[in-house]
């Protein structure tokens, strides 16, 4: 079991300058993101300069990679690359169980975050957050606002019932 994150920092993987920074930063997690972060001609180069970074000593940082989604051609790749290179693996629009499901069976016992972006995500929290290999939920707001065809407001007001189920679930 991970122990608590009070601070996650996002990193590009496909920005070296970054990672090599992330490093001396106070956060207790790094997410190194090759999915929103990083644009389709740079996915391969982005993989390879991850695996040359995660060789480097990040403290006591615990180090996530966020692969590509499932349905995509990248998604095979970060995992034979990450699946066993990182802490932890987070998989984006984690929308039921079965998602975390088609990660292990190509990384078995890997340790695994999810992403919570979608509707659907959100209505299944309880379920998610049963897996044996979830380790931690990760809420993406930004997503979850497209998604659910919201406006941006301070109060974060059309978001709460997801937050609120996420919270739920993984209490």
């Amino acid at each position: 079991m991970m122990r608590p994150c009070r601070s996650v920092l996002y990193v590009p993987a496909a920005n070296a300058r970054a990672m090599e920074k992330a490093r001396s930063l106070p956060a207790d997690a790094i997410i190194f993101d090759l999915e929103d972060a990083v644009t389709a001609a740079e996915k391969v180069p982005a993989r390879d300069l991850l695996a040359k970074a995660l060789l480097q000593d990040f403290g006591p940082r615990v180090r996530i990679v966020r692969i590509n989604g499932m349905d995509t051609e990248w998604a095979e790749g970060d995992l034979r690359a990450f699946g066993r290179a990182a802490d932890a693996v987070l998989v984006p629009k984690v929308a039921r169980g079965a998602d975390l499901d088609r990660v292990i069976a190509r990384v078995p016992g890997a340790p695994l975050w999810a992403m919570m972006e979608t509707p659907e995500g959100m209505l299944n929290a309880a379920e998610i957050a049963a897996h044996p290999q979830l380790r931690g939920m990760v809420i993406g707001t930004n997503d979850l606002m497209k998604e659910l065809r919201a406006r941006f407001r301070p109060d974060r007001q059309p978001l709460m019932a997801g937050l609120g189920l996420c919270l739920l679930a993984a209490r």
